[in-house]
């Protein structure tokens, strides 16, 4: 058994399908540096991510398959699933090697599977965009957490830059923690060294709340109340259109 040992960024991913033509050896799995090795290892060969090296391999890619389904692999990266770095590999091997594009070609398994992958980040980047509750700070930032199963808060960020254009906003990933601090400008990646109670419980104190934010958190639940037919609850569907993993992030769901 061949392992290869990189990174875990997509750059060294692309560094690790170079090597692999280089030596014309192609690894059974791949794993991080400080993994246990697996069981039969007979080989292993460290990956030092280039860029110069990535840049080739994604270059070559451009001439294999098209701008969407490239788009498709840096998606489905974001999916942060067992076995995906290994899977794009296969697939991309099998792009760069075929004769014809590949990606229609959902008689392939690993096409196939990339295929669902990517239905499921973009189900999931969409309930993100619909569940956001931004909550109005005292200096005037509008703050929402929350924590998506796959890592899709980059596949947002023009959605909501378009959307919320006029307003400085920050967006924050309970689960990852990290975000996007949107300045009117640009959106910026960041991160907090230190963790205060809001970013654990993703309920700002009332200090920090803008002084109408209160109100209009109780001006939308009333509304929320008020169009609510008692007649026609349906718990069993109100779940699987509102995924109760949602609801400690929804002002209309809080007492």
């Amino acid at each position: 058994m061949l392992v290869f040992i990189y990174d875990k960024t997509f750059e060294g991913l692309l560094t690790a399908v170079f090597d692999a033509y280089n030596r014309h050896t192609f690894p059974d799995t791949l794993i991080e540096e400080g993994e246990i090795l697996p069981l039969f290892c007979e080989e292993t060969h460290t990956v030092i991510t280039d860029e110069a090296k990535s840049s080739r391999v994604w270059h070559g890619l451009e001439q294999k398959i098209s701008a969407s389904a490239l788009s498709s692999l840096t998606v489905c990266w974001l999916s942060e699933l067992p076995g995906i770095d290994l899977l794009l590999f296969n697939y991309i091997r099998k792009a760069i090697d075929a004769p014809k594009s590949i990606e229609l070609n959902f008689g392939d398994p690993d096409v196939l599977q990339l295929a669902k992958i990517w239905k499921q980040i973009n189900n999931e980047r969409l309930r993100v965009i619909q569940f956001l509750r931004f909550q109005k700070t005292t200096d005037e930032i509008y703050f929402a957490p929350v924590e998506p199963i796959y890592n899709v808060l980059p596949l947002t960020l023009e959605h909501l830059k378009d959307r919320y254009a006029g307003q400085k906003w920050l967006i924050y990933d309970m689960k990852r923690e990290y975000g996007y601090y949107y300045d009117m400008e640009e959106a910026r990646e960041v991160r907090f060294e230190e963790k205060e109670r809001s970013l654990l419980s993703a309920i700002l104190d009332e200090k920090l709340l803008d002084k109408d934010e209160l109100l209009f958190q109780q001006l939308w639940k009333t509304y929320f109340k008020s169009i609510a037919i008692k007649e026609r609850i349906n718990p069993r569907l109100h779940k699987q259109h509102l995924p109760v993993r949602f609801w400690k992030y929804l002002t209309e769901k809080q007492p």
